[in-house]
Formats: C-alpha cells, sequence, structure tokens
C-alpha cells in the first residue's frame, strides 16, 4: 500500500486548523463540565433538598442519551423555540452538558471517599460546612478523583468527533469532506489518526504522571 504523501502534505493545514478547533472545544467543554461537575457535586453529597431531585434527574438524563441527540437539540431544536445559538457554542454547550454529569460522580466520589475522622475533625474545629468543603473534603477529594477525571477529560476530547454533525469544521469532519471530494479514503484516515494521537497522547502521559504524582503523595511511594 502506498501513501500519496503530495496528497497529505497538501492539506495538513487544513487538519491543523481542525486540530486546534478540536482542541479549543474540547478545552471548553471540560473546563465548563469541571465547574458543573463540582457544583453538582457539592450538592450531592451535602443532599440538598430540591436541588438533589435536580441534578439526579440531570446525571440521568445526560449519562443514558448520546451527544449527538444532544447537539441537536440543541443546534436544530432551540431555533424552533426561537433560540439561535452558533456552531461552536452548541458544540461547547453539548460537551459541557455530557461531561457535567460524568465529573459530578467522579468528585462524588473521591468526596465519598474521604474519611468521616476527617470530617468530624473539622467539625469540632468548628468549620462551616462550606469550610469544611473547602480545606477538609475538597483538596482530599480532589486527589482521589484525579483518574476518574482524568479519564473523562479524555473520554470528552474523543467525544468531539461527534460535533461535525452540526457543520463543525473538526478533524472528523474535514476527513469526511476530503473522502468525499477526492476519494483519498486511506490517506484522509492516516492524518486523522495521526491527528487524534498527537493530541491525546501527550495528554495521556501527562495524566498518568499526575495522577503517579497525587499517589506518591498521598501513600509516599
Amino acid at each position: 500500500m502506498n501513501l500519496n504523501w503530495e496528497f497529505i502534505l497538501q492539506n495538513i493545514p487544513l487538519y491543523e486548523k481542525a486540530a486546534w478547533l478540536t482542541l479549543k472545544l474540547a478545552f471548553w467543554g471540560t473546563l465548563f463540565s469541571l465547574l458543573l461537575g463540582l457544583i453538582c457535586s457539592v450538592i450531592i453529597y451535602y443532599r440538598v433538598p430540591f436541588l438533589k431531585t435536580i441534578v439526579g434527574v440531570y446525571i440521568e438524563l445526560s449519562r443514558n442519551t448520546p451527544l449527538l441527540i444532544q447537539l441537536y437539540f440543541l443546534y436544530f431544536g432551540l431555533t424552533k423555540l426561537g433560540v439561535t445559538l452558533s456552531e461552536t457554542t452548541c458544540a461547547i454547550l453539548g460537551l459541557s452538558f455530557l461531561g457535567g454529569s460524568y465529573m459530578a460522580e467522579a468528585f462524588r466520589g473521591g468526596m465519598e471517599a474521604v474519611s468521616k475522622s476527617q470530617i468530624e475533625s473539622g467539625l469540632s474545629l468548628g468549620f462551616s460546612r462550606w469550610q469544611l468543603i473547602r480545606y477538609v473534603v475538597f483538596p482530599q477529594a480532589l486527589s482521589f478523583s484525579v483518574p476518574a477525571l482524568g479519564a473523562n477529560c479524555i473520554f470528552l476530547l474523543k467525544e468531539t468527533s461527534v460535533v461535525g454533525a452540526i457543520a463543525i469544521l473538526d478533524l472528523m469532519n474535514v476527513t469526511k469532506d476530503l473522502i468525499g471530494m477526492y476519494y483519498q479514503t486511506i490517506e484522509s484516515l492516516f492524518m486523522l489518526v495521526v491527528s487524534y494521537l498527537i493530541i491525546l497522547l501527550p495528554l495521556s502521559f501527562f495524566l498518568t504522571w499526575l495522577e503517579r504524582k497525587v499517589r506518591y503523595a498521598e501513600f509516599g511511594h
């Protein structure tokens, strides 16, 4: 099998532009997912009346509906209701909506892993609920949650491959366009795989390193 290197070199700028757009969507989607997940996890942890029910419904809805359906609702459904959002905004909101539920479960698991003796010690010192979260629960919960949070970050980055369904020229959409126009299937898919590897491998290595550092800080080995 011989690759058409001239075609590959000619279209590298397209993939470079699409890769930056993919990173932009993943960055903002992950950031808002972390914020949303943190808020939801605190509500669940403290069992806030009424809000806990809303968060529970949100988590079930988010985790049990495909991202594609969520994107279609934001991009096409809201338009019928008189709300028009750009493709980029819909993609970020969709990733945040999906990721927020997974981040919430990751944070919740970390919070529940904090020992009761630590919490009782904080209460004995006169900490309020929010001081307890800030100074006792959250720092420890964050270290417990690092593996799950890292996996969710990689998951969201890979999920950006779906946003091309709402006319965003991400890596997947660029690949489909090139295959449709020039029938250079192998070359286009080769560039797609290489692009995702360039993005995902450094992130995966960094998260693995971070997890080891956190584990070393916890257990000293």
